[in-house]
């Protein structure tokens, strides 16, 4: 940016998360940014034949691009999105799907820089959330000429998410929802894998617990699935709850109880729309901080990788992200600075 930070690290010295200190900003011009790079997995379902597409509209478009990373293996994403934050780049432009979100996310909110997104994979629930538009030219038009929000992000210890942690039946999703499988069929392989996890699966004890004394303890006897959602959309375009968004300051906890298949089929059936929350079956609270054991011992699913196990913290991390954003998305504002 010239002259002036947009905010900030999310984390301090020490690790403790903490509220960016942002200011209003502007719609993004081509002179908004400094130094921008640009980085795509390109074995997302899309990124192969997006990458040099976007590296010629976004330069077209007057983003000072000054580093272009075509990356087949997704392990190498976070150092070099590492190595991109190091050199000073105030605009880190990423191409791929909300794995590749899920795996530079970390990096990201130690860092001041803004996030422009390019949706190549299968779900985008994260660009979904924010309206950001699938196809690679609009996108690059937002990353030009759009304007910087901040956002929320999840935190579960070390971890942090943009869209939503869950374990029980979600876990065993992810552990069918091969890249194959996404590949063939696109965003109906997380019917199709759900349909697989759902054969024997098991239910659990889940017990959640509230730091902030918000909520009395709820204890589930036979969960199948409990979800943390910081973002609106998860699994395809699932909504978290009518309510749920990604700036409220506010963390979207449910579990699902043991039941018939027709209960089950019916919360399914309103996963779309967000209304399967109200569904007697279902428990869903709102807050800031949640703690969730279970028994037995269930790992955890953070956007999409099984990165963690109970019991787990969950927190809500305050404008902890900058994303450029269309001018007419509702998702997010930028906040003040603090007085």
């Amino acid at each position: 940016m010239t002259g002036r930070p947009i905010g900030e690290s999310a984390v301090t010295a020490g690790g403790t998360p903490q509220a960016l200190v942002t200011r209003t900003l502007p719609a993004v011009t081509a002179t908004t940014f400094e130094r921008a790079a640009l980085v795509v997995n390109t074995g997302s379902r899309a990124g192969g034949r997006a990458f040099e597409r976007a590296r010629e509209r976004l330069t077209a478009l007057g983003v000072p691009l000054v580093d272009s990373f075509p990356l087949r293996d997704a392990a190498r994403l976070p150092e070099t999105v590492t190595e991109v934050l190091g050199n000073g780049c105030d605009l880190m432009v990423l191409g791929g799907g909300d794995g590749t979100m899920s795996a530079v996310v970390d990096q990201l909110v130690a860092s001041p820089a803004v996030l422009g997104v390019l949706p190549l994979g299968t779900a985008n629930d994260f660009a979904r959330t924010l309206g950001i538009p699938s196809d690679v030219d609009a996108a690059c038009a937002t990353i030009a000429a759009g304007r910087v929000v901040d956002v929320d992000v999840g935190r579960a210890d070390d971890n942090y998410f943009v869209n939503v942690a869950s374990l029980g039946l979600s876990v065993a999703v992810t552990r069918a929802l091969s890249a194959g499988l996404k590949r063939r069929l696109g965003s109906l392989a997380y019917p199709v894998a759900t349909l697989r996890a759902y054969r024997g699966f098991e239910p659990f004890a889940a017990r959640l617990e509230f730091p902030d004394g918000d909520h009395p303890p709820i204890d589930v006897g036979e969960a199948m699935q409990v979800a943390v959602g910081n973002g609106r959309y998860y699994g395809g375009g699932n909504v978290v709850s009518p309510e749920a968004g990604i700036d409220d300051q506010r963390l979207d906890v449910y579990v699902i109880a043991r039941g018939q298949a027709r209960d089950h089929v019916a919360i399914v059936s309103a996963f779309r729309s967000g209304s399967f929350v109200d569904h007697p079956l279902v428990t869903h609270v709102a807050t800031s901080e949640v703690v969730v054991r279970t028994d037995p011992r269930r790992d955890i699913n953070i956007d999409g990788e099984v990165v963690s196990a109970t019991p787990e913290v969950f927190r809500v991390v305050r404008n902890a992200l900058h994303v450029v954003v269309p001018l007419d998305s509702t998702a997010a504002t930028l906040d003040s600075p603090a007085a």
